[in-house]
């Protein structure tokens, strides 16, 4: 998220309990970068256990381009708590994960890293699911989704976090971004 209002069509990948390990698995772990997590990025969907493309896999035809929102089941992001996570969901192209929950780690780990994940109830996820491919507007600012063809509803986002995916910030970007306040805070210590 670069920006307050973002907009783009979902892409539906409706399954309860997506675990970190499903989302990139251990052997991709090797790595301190966030670039070429894409390739590892749901790797067990994508590949069979000799590495050869699934002819059929949910995959097959996505587009970052056009569909920057993963919408998933319940419980998104379980189990071990890795940051690569949400780095290979950003390096496969999307900017925003929909589910009726998230595990807290996944989900401040993808805070922190520029995902928004965005909570939204079990009626907007039914809707969702029946309705492939939904283009969704995103206001961060106002924590307001407008799921064209359904309705608009709030999600959940402190103000920190609002602050920091508006302007592309992580945790660090902020505090260099008060450089000059705690410069004056320390002339006058």
């Amino acid at each position: 998220m670069s920006n307050n209002i973002f907009s783009s069509k979902t892409f539906n990948l409706i399954t309860d309990n997506i675990d970190t390990d499903q989302i990139i698995p251990a052997q991709f772990l090797t790595t301190t970068t966030r670039e070429g997590l894409a390739a590892g990025a749901f790797f067990n969907l994508r590949f069979d256990d000799e590495g050869n493309e699934r002819e059929d896999h949910v995959f097959k035809n996505f587009d970052a381009k056009e569909t920057a929102i993963l919408v998933c089941g319940n419980n998104f992001g379980c189990g071990s708590s890795r940051e690569h996570a949400p780095w290979s969901l950003l390096d496969l192209g999307f900017k925003v994960v929909v589910s009726t929950q998230f595990a807290d780690i996944f989900r401040n780990n993808s805070i922190k890293n520029g995902l928004l994940p965005l909570e939204i109830d079990k009626s907007a996820l039914d809707y969702l699911e029946a309705n492939p491919n939904t283009q969704l507007t995103i206001d961060v600012a106002n924590t307001k989704c407008e799921i064209h063809g359904y309705d608009s509803i709030d999600f959940p986002l402190d103000e920190f976090s609002k602050y920091c995916l508006s302007n592309n910030y992580d945790q660090l970007d902020y505090l260099m971004s008060q450089k000059n306040k705690i410069s004056a805070y320390e002339q006058r210590a």
